[in-house]
């Protein structure tokens, strides 16, 4: 077995170190890639039994209230109609699109409802009005939890081998490791994947997908299709430009708020994180990596998805029921658990923490059962026509 060191310390770029309240909570001396004490039946056992139960009325509350939002802002836009009032309407709505993107999230993983077909109705709504294919995504979403960690196997923000990373030219390492073009990734990934992974979230024969989900990759396809017409439907009537206002600034928007935060949830803590292979990884110990962080006052809004530790643990728990399970867990987790940075009304902190990963985590190693991220300290240096 090859284990690579981690550097624990956070750097910016003049080399000073960045202290926050989540280094204060470890010791430097505690080893994160170490096998936990704890077995994951220990974990669930802590958590109350009332935290497991599905309310699918509670879940439709959120559900409606969420549909309320979004309708009150697309009538303001259209009542006040100035450019005043337009950039708070795309933020605003931008991040409701995310609360819905959220609450499609939930549909895939069952935490909505114990109705399958409930999940998928609203699975289908949802995620099709904000052009997210909803089978095709919940089948990777699963593959990424089921493998969350695992170098290979995972499928969100998956790290590079060095042997990959070398491979790409350097147009293709400067968007994935530049600020921001990397928070506009996902509509690209889910037509193509990621860099060394093949397939296509909307084509039912994609190496994503087996035979038995074809058919619900076409109907999710389909869906996505049927909203995409009645977009373009209502550019042609409309015009393309009102269009852009109403709905394309918010879903960009939208996109920008997904990228990020899936990043954050496994990138950019202070301690350099392991990403395992072979006969180190194991459910519990992926599940691990992953960091809670506090959003501030849109913690609610994006219906607690910061809190992602336990979620990633345990998906099937409601995310109404994700702070108090995570708060039961804490005694078993301990320094495996790590205590995310007090946000403020709106979580500019974490700014920091996605600009340094970026700088500094760029591929893993291609040998070793547990790999930490390493730099290339020539990315942006380099030209965007030469590969290395």
């Amino acid at each position: 077995m090859v284990v690579q060191e981690p550097q624990n310390l956070l750097h910016v770029g003049n080399g000073d170190v960045l202290v926050d309240d989540e280094k204060k909570h470890h010791h430097t001396s505690f080893d994160p890639s170490a096998p936990p004490p704890f077995k994951i039946a220990e974990v669930r056992a802590a958590i109350p039994k009332h935290c497991w139960v599905k309310n699918p009325w509670i879940s439709l509350s959120y559900l409606l209230r969420d549909i309320f939002i979004v309708t009150a802002l697309v009538a303001a836009a259209i009542h006040f109609n100035n450019w005043i009032f337009w950039p708070i309407y795309w933020i605003s709505q931008g991040t409701m699109f995310w609360a819905l993107f959220v609450l499609g999230h939930d549909c895939g993983h069952g935490s909505f409802s114990n109705s399958v077909k409930l999940n998928s109705f609203v699975g289908h709504i949802l995620h099709s009005s904000i052009l997210v294919p909803y089978h095709g995504w919940r089948i990777s979403h699963r593959t990424h939890h089921q493998n969350h960690g695992h170098v290979e196997k995972d499928e969100s923000w998956v790290p590079l081998t060095e042997k990959m990373y070398k491979s790409l030219d350097n147009m293709t390492k400067t968007m994935r490791f530049t600020f921001p073009f990397p928070i506009f990734a996902y509509p690209f990934y889910l037509w193509n994947r990621s860099p060394g992974k093949e397939g296509s979230h909307f084509n039912p024969y994609s190496k994503l997908f087996t035979p038995s989900e074809r058919k619900d990759v076409l109907t999710s396809t389909f869906c996505w299709g049927i909203m995409f017409c009645g977009l373009v439907y209502l550019s042609l009537i409309k015009g393309p430009f009102f269009m852009l206002k109403i709905y394309g600034v918010p879903y960009w928007i939208f996109i920008m708020w997904l990228d990020f935060v899936t990043y954050m949830h496994h990138h950019g803590y202070s301690q350099k994180l392991p990403w395992y292979r072979g006969k180190e990884w194991d459910y519990l110990r992926g599940g691990l990596t992953t960091v809670d962080r506090d959003y501030g006052w849109v913690n609610n809004i994006h219906h607690d998805i910061g809190t992602h530790v336990i979620h990633h643990l345990f998906p099937q728990i409601p995310h109404y029921h994700l702070i108090e399970a995570t708060e039961a867990a804490k005694p078993v987790l301990g320094k495996y658990y790590r205590e995310p940075e007090k946000s403020g009304a709106v979580p500019f902190h974490l700014f920091k923490y996605f600009l340094h990963s970026m700088n500094q985590d760029h591929f893993v190693s291609d040998s070793g059962d547990i790999v930490f991220y390493q730099t290339d300290p020539k990315l942006h240096n380099n030209s965007w026509t030469k590969s290395e």
